[in-house]
This record gives C-alpha cells, structure tokens and sequence, in this order.
C-alpha cells in the first residue's frame, strides 16, 4: 500500500499585506520542500500566496472553496473542491489537515484555529491570533518564529502524533 501523503492546512486571512503574502508564500514553500501537501480555503490572500509558494517548489496545492463555482479558486490552487456552503467549508480544511499554520487572519482564521484544537489537529500560529481561558494565556497554538520554524513544527506535530 502507498505512503498517505501528509496534508498541512494552511489558514489565513484574505485581505493581507505584502509582508504577511511573502511570509505565506515562504511557508508554502516550505511544505512542498517537506513533500507534503497543502490545503487551504483557496481563495486570496494568505491562501493564494501559500499556493503560490508550493507550486513554485512543485508541490500539491488543494482549494476547499466556499461557493459552486471551481473558477474562483487562486491561479495557485490544483485540485479544487467547489462545497457551496460559504465559511462551513472552514470545518473541511481543517479536518483534511495533518496539522494547521494559521498565518495572520480575523475571524474566520480564529473559527478554523478552534476547529483545529477541538479535534486535536496541531495548530502552529505565525503572526496570527493568541488566546486566553480565565485571563490565563492558553499554550495550545504552538508559537513559530518564521516560515521554516513552522513547517518544522507542523511536520514534528504530525509525525508525534502517530
């Protein structure tokens, strides 16, 4: 039987700027150098540029996009699964990862960060949200210092969890 490919989400926001794109790009990168797979939400932003990253390293891109329409998806993104059920396909990106690089992002990258730790998915965070429990910081999203120290992280999270 074949080797499963290891499936790294990546999740961010759709609005960002030049510095966050380049560190999505960079990330993006860095899980096709890992041989590893990346799924995303596969629309703009964070989404586009880690897509943009993989493919540039041959690496597989996967689109969980929220409307009907296959076209919407980044230039970036290979395989494109049209759901039609909007921010509801946060839970299918999420649960199609191994573990989750949450870059940046707003409300819908928090949703996807509490979907992950719901379900036990590693969520490595890079620039994005930080969260407290009764004014006690909560360590569950493991904390990276750049695109290199989070794919690590992920692919580390991945192989301890089996």
């Amino acid at each position: 039987m074949p080797k499963e490919l290891t499936i790294i989400g990546v999740i961010g926001g759709s609005e960002v700027s030049a510095q966050v794109y380049q560190t999505a790009l960079e990330v993006g990168c860095e899980i096709a150098r890992h041989k590893a797979g990346l799924v995303c939400g596969g629309m703009g932003g964070v989404m586009e540029a880690a897509c943009k990253g993989a493919m540039e390293e041959h690496g597989l891109t996967i689109g969980i996009l929220p409307g009907d329409n296959r076209e919407q998806a980044n230039p970036y993104v290979q395989i494109r699964i049209a759901t039609g059920i909007g921010y509801a396909r946060n839970v299918a990106v999420v649960k199609s990862s191994q573990a989750v690089i949450a870059i940046d992002g707003s409300y819908g990258t928090l949703t996807e960060i509490g979907y992950a730790l719901q379900a036990g998915i590693p969520v490595i965070g890079l620039g994005t949200w930080s969260l407290a429990k009764d004014d006690k910081a909560d360590k569950n999203i493991i904390i990276a210092q750049n695109p290199k120290d989070a794919v690590d992280k992920a692919m580390e999270s991945i192989k301890n969890s089996y």
